[in-house]
């Protein structure tokens, strides 16, 4: 026999098919299909040949049990374009399909395949053109003949197609490219794909594939060797499994379903694989939820029969005592003592002792760290700081005074700790422009700051401070200009220094300074505005504001800034100044006018009272 097939199997169905009596005009069995011959008339078929492809749907359709509720044809024949021979819904008769065939006018052109394929799914096999709907389950089969390479590609739209629905069949003649008929066909391969020798060999075929399509049991027909079950398909078989197992790689034997392998399962602490299904489980000491997932730790605190003084703690399977802050558990288990070892011992603590049980530990005040002795509190030298002063350089400040202002800012930088990984110090002078003196990734000590600081020049010109501002916020406060990400925590601290009232408006870019986490000190000489010095700091703005009313008495500021700034470096070190100095008064003065303003107030509202009341009594007369 000059067959040649892709499946051994279906060879040996063959020649079982062969060796059997069939009876005359034999029907397929399966049941109702809606079947599309796609049919190849490209020029490289030769008319003869193309008699045999005739023939060769004739003979199928001949065995086909056709009609409206079972089993309809349609044929379409493509080559360079599609023609739709006829339909699913034109005719009913085999006589009338035999005679439509008989009547193709080959097309003669190229082999555009993937065109024909396209055609069929988008036309072919739609309910205007016969078929039935999808829900109804009957099988939508498309035979694809053809005797050569695509000029088109197949592999998309095929595969397109039998998403769709369509099972393909894909039989090559002669010199059909076996790579596209395995692109097109449906799988199993074995199960749909043929190659016949030669058009003359095509009506033989047809016997086979009409079994292919027809309902030969071949699961009692041949020795299957299936473990479970063997489930027959035209012209074939396969192998199944019974629930709760699958199909081995050999085609034949069943191993048990995993259920918890694919880790789908939901199951908060252990998944239990029962033949295709599973069940949840919980480790000790935790139940199982009413979802049958998830899992609770069992509280034996709960059961109530602890005897614990003070508190119970549940644990995995068990539980244990513990005592409130200031007691110790006793060595039955269960009962607490008093206990407060920082009056009983010389715990050394800088800030404070706090007992625990059986013993203390020192702690120290916020934004300050415990040092590696356990006892002694980090002071600012230790601490981490990005600081940026900005500071006036205008003409009403003067030569001379703006020496004194460099001065003022090599002391406040003498009680940092300045190194790459401690507090880093930015400078920034303004006038009428925004000038950075140095950023704050430039130096790495203090000399190194304080160094620069003498060399910057004067600029002179206008009070733009709002200016300023914006520029120490998007420029000098960048992760660029040597800031530290805001991730990390180090505070920003902004100082500005102004002898006067600013030119341009502050208050935008002051709120914005602040919402963005800096912290704002303002430090006011000579004719500074009380009023903007409040507004550019932060709150409490008591801590964060100081003024001095000429820049030969400016110094102390410096000490006011090491008690807000790091609070413990001013410790025992502030002076207790007299109260005839001009600061001393100045600041009098101002809370003098303050409860004044405040007595104003009251007496006017008192007044206001009276009055009302006059009124209401004359309304009684």
């Amino acid at each position: 026999m000059k067959l040649l097939l892709v499946a051994p199997l279906l060879l040996f169905a063959l020649t079982m098919l062969e060796a059997r009596p069939k009876p005359a005009a034999l029907k397929c069995k399966t049941g109702p299909l809606d079947i599309v011959f796609v049919i190849d008339s490209s020029r490289s078929v030769r008319p003869f040949e193309f008699e045999t492809m005739r023939r060769f749907m004739i003979d199928i359709i001949h065995n086909l049990d056709v009609g409206l509720n079972a089993t309809r044809v349609g044929v379409i024949q493509y080559s360079s374009q599609v023609q739709n021979v006829f339909s699913l819904k034109t005719y009913f008769k085999r006589a009338d399909m035999e005679k439509a065939i008989n009547s193709i006018v080959p097309l003669s052109q190229g082999t555009m395949t993937g065109l024909a394929i396209q055609y069929a799914m988008n036309v072919a096999f739609t309910t205007q053109e016969g078929a039935r709907e999808l829900h109804k389950k009957i099988p939508r089969v498309a035979v694809i003949v053809t005797d050569g390479r695509p000029q088109d590609r197949v592999t998309e739209v095929a595969a397109q197609a039998r998403d769709a629905g369509i099972e393909i069949y894909a039989v090559g003649v002669q010199r059909a490219d076996m790579n596209s008929l395995r692109a097109m066909a449906s799988h199993p391969l074995e199960q749909h794909v043929f190659l016949v020798e030669s058009f003359d060999l095509i009506q033989q075929f047809g016997k086979q594939f009409q079994d292919k399509l027809c309902g030969v049991d071949m699961c009692t027909e041949l020795d299957h060797g299936c473990q479970h079950t063997c489930v027959s398909v035209p012209g074939s078989f396969y192998c199944g499994c019974n629930p709760g197992y699958k199909l081995n790689a050999d085609g034949k034997t069943c191993s048990a379903i995993d259920a918890c392998a694919d880790g789908k399962h939901g199951c908060e602490h252990q998944c239990v694989s029962a033949r295709g299904s599973y069940t949840c489980r919980c480790r000790l000491g935790y139940s199982l939820n009413d979802d049958k997932k998830t899992c609770t730790a069992i509280n034996y605190c709960n059961f109530g029969n602890h005897s614990c003084q003070h508190e119970c703690v549940s644990l995995v399977n068990g539980y244990y005592c513990r005592c409130n802050d200031g007691f110790t558990l006793q060595a039955d288990g269960r009962s607490c003592q008093a206990t407060d070892l920082c009056n009983g011992v010389d715990h050394g603590c800088e800030f404070k002792c706090v007992s625990t049980s059986g013993s203390y530990h020192c702690i120290c005040p916020e934004g300050q760290q415990l040092q590696t002795d356990g006892k002694t509190c980090n002071k600012c030298k230790a601490g981490h700081i990005d600081l940026v002063l900005v500071i006036d350089g205008s003409k009403s400040v003067r030569p001379q005074n703006f020496e004194l202002v460099k001065q003022f800012v090599n002391q406040i930088v003498d009680f940092l700790d300045v190194s790459p990984h401690g507090t880093r110090v930015g400078l920034v002078q303004y006038s009428s422009r925004v000038r950075t003196e140095f950023p704050l990734n430039k130096y790495k000590t203090a000399n190194d700051v304080k160094a620069a600081v003498m060399k910057v020049e004067y600029m002179e010109k206008g009070t733009m401070t709002g200016l300023a501002l914006k520029h120490m916020i998007e420029h000098s406060f960048s992760e660029a200009e040597g800031a530290r990400p805001l991730s990390q925590n180090i505070p920003r601290i902004g100082l500005v220094f102004t002898d006067g009232r600013s030119q341009d408006d502050i208050s935008e870019w002051a709120m914005k300074a602040k919402e963005s986490g800096i912290v704002m000190f303002a430090v006011g000489v000579g004719k500074a505005v009380e009023e903007e010095l409040r507004e550019i700091a932060s709150e409490p703005v008591e801590q964060h504001f100081s003024y001095s009313a000429d820049f030969s008495t400016m110094t102390h500021i410096v000490d006011n800034l090491k008690l807000n700034i790091c609070p413990e470096e001013g410790k025992g070190e502030t002076e207790i100044r007299s109260p005839c100095e001009c600061e001393a008064l100045v600041q009098f003065q101002s809370n003098t006018v303050a409860i004044l303003e405040s007595l104003t107030e009251k007496l006017a509202q008192m007044t206001a009272r009276l009055e009302d009341l006059e009124n209401q009594i004359a309304k009684k007369k």
